[in-house]
């Protein structure tokens, strides 16, 4: 009886293990199938995103910009001129493309990079060289012309070093090759634009090894937007006409939001015992505010008794300077969105004329 009980259990246990087993075999086959579907997706997925990634031909992207330049309404004689003799992406823009400086200056070593007393003189000579036409685009534009020279001066070096690389073939490589690939194939389109609205000839639409132009380092679309014919001669010349280059710059900080009865912020001093959570440009508080709080010029006097929004930056660091920003500083992020950058633009422009009011 025992035996007969004990075959029975045993025989019962067989009979389980081996619908475990069938169960566990079918269950591991359903899951081979789901494991099999997904490494199959993944390989679809992975090779179209490696597709996007990998460059193709250069001749058959080259060809497909013309198509879609074509598309634009560019005219068939501007492509032929400004692509015809594109053989490859230009090694030179790759590389200062692919070797940008990684160190990031701090905001005090840029500025002083930046604001050198040969910067500061020459500004002096341009605002006494050209005094009628900044005048002129002051009063039309309401942007203080300090600053114009200033952007002028921290951009090129008041024209010296506004690049001397072929715009096109620049832009070309860099949408072919690029990491923004997609930005600048647009701007390449817009360059083409410019060429085929006769603005500027191939031969000297001459910038940056980005493609940014003229004395105030626009890229072609900044130039769609904002460049304007400041000396009225029926074109809009940034690369070879003062009054074109100063007055679209002027309209780019004053569609920027510009205050021409304000200044872009000022140096200041925190007390010894003070609120840092307050730093930040979305922070806003009048100066009135400010100055309860302790905060004041960097010679120690007051803050000035103005009915003036201002945010406090501290780029460095707690031990580090300290500025008081009102909106103008917000125009100049419009142009380069570097706290750094728009410091150094209002530090240069204040450095022009001794005792000035700031």
């Amino acid at each position: 009886m025992a035996n007969t009980l004990f075959n029975a259990h045993e025989d019962h246990l067989r009979l389980n293990t081996i619908s475990t087993i069938r169960c566990y075999s079918l269950s591991m086959k359903k899951f081979g199938r789901f494991f099999l579907l997904l490494i199959c997706l993944f390989l679809l997925l992975s090779r179209g995103a490696l597709a996007q990634k990998v460059p193709q031909n250069f001749a058959d992207w080259l060809e497909r910009l013309r198509e879609d330049a074509r598309s634009a309404g560019i005219s068939q004689k501007t492509l032929t001129a400004a692509l015809a003799n594109l053989k490859a992406p230009e090694p030179r823009v790759i590389e200062r493309d692919q070797n940008q400086p990684e160190k990031t200056l701090s905001l005090q070593n840029y500025v002083a990079t930046r604001v050198s007393q040969e910067r500061i003189a020459e500004g002096r000579l341009m605002l006494r060289r050209y005094p009628t036409w900044l005048g002129r685009i002051e009063q039309q534009y309401r942007v203080q012309r300090r600053f114009i020279v200033a952007l002028w001066g921290i951009e090129s070096s008041y024209g010296r070093h506004a690049g001397k690389y072929p715009v096109i073939p620049a832009l070309v490589t860099l949408a072919y090759d690029g990491r923004r690939g997609d930005y600048f194939r647009k701007e390449l389109l817009e360059a083409l634009k410019i060429l085929d609205a006769g603005h500027v000839t191939l031969s000297r639409m001459k910038g940056s090894w980005a493609g940014a132009m003229g004395p105030f380092q626009f890229m072609p679309s900044s130039y769609r937007h904002y460049a304007v014919d400041g000396n009225g001669d029926g074109r809009i010349n940034i690369w070879g006409s003062v009054p074109d280059a100063l007055a679209s710059a002027a309209n780019y900080l004053a569609k920027a939001g510009w205050k021409n009865d304000q200044t872009w912020g000022r140096l200041v001093k925190l007390p010894g015992k003070f609120d840092y959570s307050l730093i930040g440009l979305e922070t806003r508080l009048p100066l009135s505010r400010w100055q309860a709080l302790g905060v004041r010029r960097s010679s120690g006097r007051a803050l000035p008794r103005r009915n003036l929004q201002a945010s406090l930056i501290v780029p460095d660091g707690p031990a580090e300077p300290a500025y008081l920003v009102y909106d103008n500083f917000r125009a100049l992020r419009r142009w380069n969105r570097s706290n750094s950058f728009a410091v150094a633009v209002g530090t240069l422009a204040g450095s022009y004329a001794v005792n000035r009011a700031k």
